[in-house]
C-alpha cells in the first residue's frame, strides 16, 4: 500500500526558520561563554569581545561634558583602578581636559573614531580617513591612548577589522551591553549586567544623553564587590592568552 503525504510549503517554511533561529541563539549562547573570545577573519585580524579573568568596564563618550566627569568622580570615590574610555576624536577634540583627567586617573583610553560613524555602511577609505583624523587630534592634544578601537554604534564588518589591523589597532566589542543607552531605569540597568562572568567586557556611556548611568554606576560597582569580582582592564585581558576566534562573514 503506498501513501502519500501532502506537505504545506507556508508551514514547512515556518518550521524552517524557527529551528534556524534556535540553532543561531543556540550558537551565540555558546560563542558567548568561550573562555577568550574573538570574532576574526579566516586567518586574519580579530575583535575582541571577552577575555578570561575579572570584568572589563568599559565607557563609550561621543558627545556632551556633563556626564563624563561625574562618571570620573564616582569611579574615583569608589576606588576603581581599572576602567577603559573610548573617546571620539571630534570629542576629545572639545573636552581635553575631560580626556586628560582620565589620562591622570589611570585609565585605558581607546579610540571611538573621529565622527560618530555607522561603519559597515562607509566606504573604506572613508573608515581609514576617520581612524586616523581620530588618531591625530589624540596626538597633537598628548592625549595618550591605547592601540585598542571600538566601532561607534557597534556596527562593523571584516572591512573595518582589516583596516584596524593593518593601522595597529585591536578592535574591540563586547559581551555585555547595559542599554543605559536607552534610559531604561537604573534597576533595569542593573539588571542587564546583573549575570556578568569573568572575562565579560561591560559597555556602558558617558555621553550626556546617559542620563542614568552615574546613577547606576555605584551599584553595579558594589555588585561587583559584593560578588569578589575584580575589575580589570581591556589591554589587561588582552595579554591574557591565545584566543578563540568566530569568523565574521
Amino acid at each position: 500500500m503506498n501513501y502519500f503525504f501532502i506537505v504545506n510549503g507556508k508551514k514547512m517554511k515556518q518550521y524552517l526558520i524557527i529551528i534556524l533561529t534556535a540553532f543561531v541563539t543556540a550558537w551565540f549562547l555558546y560563542i558567548q561563554n568561550l573562555p577568550f573570545s574573538v570574532f576574526s577573519t579566516d586567518d586574519g585580524p580579530k575583535a575582541f569581545y571577552k577575555g578570561k579573568n575579572g570584568v572589563a568596564l568599559t565607557f563609550n563618550i561621543g558627545w556632551g561634558d556633563s556626564k563624563a566627569e561625574s562618571i570620573l568622580d564616582i569611579l574615583k570615590e569608589k576606588n576603581v583602578k581599572s576602567a577603559t574610555f573610548f573617546l571620539s576624536g571630534s570629542w576629545v577634540e572639545n573636552h581635553p581636559h575631560i580626556a586628560k583627567k582620565i589620562v591622570d586617573q589611570g585609565y585605558d583610553i581607546g579610540l571611538l573614531g573621529y565622527e560618530y560613524l555607522d561603519y559597515e555602511e562607509e566606504e573604506n577609505e572613508k573608515i581609514r580617513r576617520d581612524i586616523l583624523k581620530a588618531e591625530e587630534i589624540f596626538k597633537k592634544l598628548e592625549i595618550k591612548h591605547k592601540k585598542i578601537l571600538r566601532a561607534p554604534n557597534g556596527h562593523f564588518d571584516e572591512r573595518f577589522i582589516t583596516i584596524a589591523d593593518q593601522l595597529g589597532y585591536t578592535v574591540v566589542h563586547w559581551s555585555v551591553d547595559s542599554q543605559d543607552w536607552k534610559l531604561p531605569g537604573v534597576e533595569k540597568i542593573l539588571k542587564n549586567v546583573s549575570d556578568v562572568k569573568k572575562g565579560d567586557i561591560i559597555l556602558l556611556h558617558a555621553s550626556d544623553s546617559a542620563t542614568q548611568t552615574a546613577v547606576a554606576l555605584p551599584k553595579i560597582i558594589e555588585m561587583f564587590n559584593h560578588k569578589k569580582i575584580p575589575l580589570t582592564t581591556i589591554t589587561e585581558m588582552l595579554i591574557e592568552g591565545k584566543a578563540n576566534t568566530k569568523e565574521i562573514k
